[in-house]
């Protein structure tokens, strides 16, 4: 039996995991990090049945008063690197599914798996489309040196680019950086026009209402074009499969691992 702790677990994607994992007969759901509700069952809030599974309000507490095996970051990128860290240097397993953590981000966090002996599974989305899409988009980059990456989310959305979009950029420089037409000082007018510039690949994040999350990489050969693109809708439900996976699957070595693909069987 897994001993499972969310941070974030009252949250949009949180609850739907939340009640994943109280369904899943191998794990055990034995609290969740959450600011507005701390203090309260989240077994009442999520209408789990009549056990109680405490909420609180920092990791530093969870820690100090639940055991657990796997702790899942499901919160802000703005606290979500402190929890990990501090889960880690008490030997916790980490499952990674907040966006906005950087490149840095993870060098300092794999470090800290590695110093701790324990494993880190970084998912920039647990969808089953986004990972066929990350593979996809590895194949075509092979072949294919002139690539960008559009990143869709709702207007609320406050990261920018997605983990998603991060993730899938880190993966695409690993197999070449694209091809740069004109270089940015030779650029006229309002540069921040062309994207942020993420691993040598330019990304375009939108930003509006009537959008869930959505991922579009880009393709361009003189008179050809390819377009990948995942659209999710807007329930967290196809999340939940993938982060089952990844808990289940985290443990399998020591340090870190970027995508829910390192875990799984192509």
């Amino acid at each position: 039996m897994i001993k499972v702790f969310i941070a974030g677990g009252t949250g949009w994607a949180g609850s739907e995991l939340s009640k994943g994992v109280f369904n899943n007969k191998n794990m055990e759901l034995v609290g969740a990090l959450s600011r507005k509700h701390a203090g309260e069952n989240l077994a009442e809030i999520l209408q789990l049945g009549t056990g109680i599974i405490p909420v609180f309000n920092s990791m530093e507490t969870a820690l100090a008063k639940v055991d657990f095996d796997v702790l899942v970051e499901y919160t802000k990128p703005e606290t979500a690197k402190n929890n990990i860290l501090m889960a880690l240097q008490k030997g916790k397993k980490v499952v990674v599914g907040t966006s906005g953590l950087t490149d840095m981000d993870y060098t300092d966090i794999e470090k800290a798996a590695i110093e701790h002996n324990t494993s880190v599974l970084a998912v920039g989305n647990f969808a089953l489309t986004v990972v066929l899409l990350q593979k996809f988009s590895e194949m075509a980059a092979k072949y294919i040196p002139n690539f960008e990456i559009i990143d869709y989310a709702h207007e609320d959305k406050i990261d920018s680019p997605s983990g998603t979009a991060r993730e899938l950029a880190h993966r695409l420089s690993k197999i070449q950086k694209p091809t740069k037409f004109v270089a940015e000082n030779e650029l006229v007018g309002e540069k921040n026009s062309r994207g942020a510039n993420l691993n040598d690949v330019q990304v375009h994040s939108v930003r509006l209402p009537g959008h869930v999350i959505s991922i579009e990489s880009i393709f361009g050969l003189k008179d050809e074009k390819l377009s990948i693109r995942h659209d999710s809708g807007a329930s967290a439900e196809p999340y939940v499969k993938g982060a089952l996976l990844a808990i289940e699957k985290v443990g399998s070595s020591v340090g870190l691992k970027r995508g829910l693909d390192s875990v799984m069987k192509f």
